[in-house]
């Protein structure tokens, strides 16, 4: 449609009546989305770091402490945000060498692993230009870098296992199950190799924390009789919390309440099943005496 459908109206005073759109739709949708990054952005601010690597300095995108704002808390630690999810940038990225990592590992790396980095990702490595505001397919894309880095450097099972849980909550929120469960499935492997073999805390969890989340992304697997076994592990632990043991009581219930539901179920299909059989012999029969088969 021509846009200046009213330049007649400017000798009646209207100047700024050139290229008006009548329905204005898109320029409505363009300004809500503008507004939205513009208040994003006053959440955020830039942290100047030094890479460990290559010794670049830059920096990062980090969100305000007083912008964080908690919707829920999900059974596997997934804290679901308001505002502003600080999770889209919990990576770091040194755009020079390539090395990234989850903020709270960033600086903490030996000296054999910067070689590692060096060979395995720097010598590959070419940069990117990242906007402002980070959405949920730039998350993802920034902590399989991390993932990357974690495995070219030989790092910890804990490290690759909550980058592998973190990217499982990142699919989560893309509503992609299948490849959440691929995540969650790595995060569980690398997890149960940490708690037997290296020392607590670990993120934040000590021992009975790390076998309540044990039980529980067995849970979400569908392996609910590993899940049960380690849920028991922290309910009759002396040294476990009220407050973890509270915790692994009520999933043990959900996966009790969701094995008699399914007994029900079977049960309920076997009895029509039955009936079924039951008429159709009724029917057979019948047939039988009418037409002496």
């Amino acid at each position: 449609m021509d846009k200046d459908i009213f330049s007649e109206l400017k000798d009646l005073g209207f100047d700024d009546v050139s290229n008006i759109d009548i329905y204005g739709k898109n320029k409505v949708v363009k300004k809500m989305v503008e507004e939205k990054k513009q208040s994003v952005d006053n959440f955020l601010y830039d942290k100047t770091v030094n890479c460990p690597i290559c010794g670049n300095t830059f920096k990062v995108r980090a969100v305000k402490t007083s912008s964080i704002r908690i919707s829920k808390k999900d059974t596997d630690f997934f804290i679901n945000y308001k505002n502003i999810n600080p999770y889209f940038y919990d990576v770091w990225l040194c755009p020079i060498c390539g090395y990234a990592a989850m903020k709270s590992d960033f600086n903490k790396i030996k000296s054999y692993q910067k070689e590692l980095i060096e060979k395995n990702i720097s010598l590959k490595w070419h940069s990117k230009q990242y906007p402002k505001i980070y959405d949920l397919s730039i998350a993802i894309e920034r902590y399989k870098l991390s993932l990357l880095n974690y495995v070219a450097s030989e790092s910890h099972s804990s490290k690759k296992a909550m980058n592998c849980l973190k990217l499982a909550w990142m699919y989560r929120l893309d509503g992609n199950e299948k490849i959440e469960k691929t995540f969650l499935k790595n995060a569980l492997d690398g997890f149960i190799d940490a708690y037997s073999n290296e020392d607590f805390p670990i993120y934040g969890m000590n021992r009975f924390s790390l076998m309540y989340l044990l039980g529980e992304l067995y849970r979400r697997l569908d392996m609910e009789d590993k899940a049960l076994l380690w849920f028991g592990n922290v309910i009759t632990n002396n040294l476990a919390s009220s407050k973890i043991k509270d915790m692994a009581r009520n999933q043990k219930d959900l996966i009790r309440e969701n094995q008699r539901n399914k007994i029900q179920a079977e049960k309920k299909s076997d009895d029509n099943s039955s009936n079924t059989d039951t008429e159709n012999h009724k029917k057979k029969g019948l047939l039988s005496k009418l037409f002496n088969i």
